[in-house]
């Protein structure tokens, strides 16, 4: 079970370097978490302390050298450990803004038609890119990109976030028609 203290910040990636030095998939604004408190987590682990030697920005990217860790080696044994920050050490959102994790569990809803498409269940971040897992009324689940001109704002109190899809994805996701089949009869090889 998730301790609902934390908040995943980013992942370790692949070393960089043979200083000891470790790429960061980070799903935050700004590094600047990694200059306070923050902790490591392995798998279902207790997160651990951690502090940073020093973090520094490569081509659009944060790099992390940890405290005792001073060679490639030491950067590849980390890999794959979350970083999590405690929500207390968070700063509070700017006006308009809120973290990710307040807008999970809210209701989706479809701006335009101001209809209900689900919940935000979690989000994933695919080669860095935010998309939420939404689960739909029946159990479906819709994956959506969330990015600017497609979300639309939310409402906290109301429990809800608004959004405005692309042009038929959520036909892909709800479209209860089966596909055509295939019109091959697998007697033409030379196709």
């Amino acid at each position: 079970m998730e301790d609902s203290r934390f908040v995943l910040m980013g992942v370790l990636a692949r070393p960089h370097g043979i200083r000891g030095e470790v790429c960061v998939d980070w799903y935050a604004d700004s590094p600047a978490a990694l200059q306070g408190r923050f902790f490591l987590q392995e798998g279902k682990a207790p997160p651990l302390l951690a502090r940073a030697a020093e973090v520094r920005e490569h081509q659009g990217r944060p790099l992390l050298r940890l405290e005792g860790v001073c060679d490639r080696a030491g950067a590849d044994r980390l890999r794959g450990m979350k970083i999590l920050v405690l929500k207390e050490d968070l700063p509070e959102p700017d006006e308009g803004e809120a973290y990710l994790h307040q807008l999970l569990g809210l209701t989706v809803v479809l701006d335009e038609e101001d209809r209900v498409l689900g919940r935000l269940d979690h989000v994933e971040f695919p080669a860095g890119r935010e998309v939420w897992a939404i689960v739909t009324p029946e159990g479906r689940e819709v994956l959506f990109p969330a990015v600017e001109e497609f979300v639309n704002g939310f409402d906290l109190e109301r429990g809800e976030v608004f959004i405005a899809p692309p042009p038929g994805l959520l036909d892909i996701y709800l479209n209860d028609q089966e596909p055509a089949p295939d019109e091959y009869d697998g007697d033409d090889a030379h196709r």
